[in-house]
């Protein structure tokens, strides 16, 4: 019976510890120099992940930011599962802007018990793509506001991720189809 319980103690505190780490200590890679939130918020399609037991067969990935009244950041993310007429699965994290000097670093709140660092690294000038990372850097998504995204543009968009000395092993791209 205790040991369920020691677990999940131990995985609390692991994973507030290196939450606290990242708080005192910031940000330990370049992130975009500015983001105007307002411009980012709205739908983005993922088509580069590092996937998660969550979603390691999802397809047709969108994830959609929406300004609260109370200044946080209802995250939907939703998908497939398997193939583009497969199951959907919706998950709503929490953020906030943790940096308001350039609105690049964010918190997001997980099922109402974990938080976890969201790192803004690129968005381009026209907020068309994004990449976003984590900072174990092993963690990753690329994004656009469309659901297809020219080979080339994806390329770049890798490199900014292999430029940064992400683990990639794992990343995939993502199957858009609708």
């Amino acid at each position: 019976m205790y040991k369920p319980l020691v677990l999940i103690t131990g995985l609390l505190i692991g994973l507030t510890a290196c939450r606290s780490n990242v708080d005192i200590a910031g940000p330990n890679q370049k992130l975009a120099d500015s983001v105007d939130l307002k411009r980012f918020l709205g739908k983005w399609y993922v088509h580069g992940f590092t996937p998660t037991f969550l979603d390691k067969n999802a397809v047709n990935a969108t994830e959609t930011y929406k300004l609260g009244e109370d200044g946080k950041i209802n995250t939907t993310y939703a998908f497939r599962k398997h193939e583009p007429g497969g199951k959907q699965k919706t998950y709503k994290p929490v953020g906030w802007v943790h940096d308001k000097r350039t609105s690049a670093e964010w918190r997001m709140r997980f099922f109402g018990l974990f938080t976890a660092p969201y790192y803004i690294l690129y968005v381009d000038e026209n907020y068309e793509t994004t990449v976003v990372g984590h900072p174990k850097k092993e963690l990753a998504w690329i994004m656009s506001r469309s659901p297809q995204v020219e080979s080339d543009t994806y390329n770049r968009l890798l490199d900014e991720l292999k430029n940064r000395d992400y683990k990639l092993e794992r990343f995939r791209r993502m199957q858009q189809e609708w």
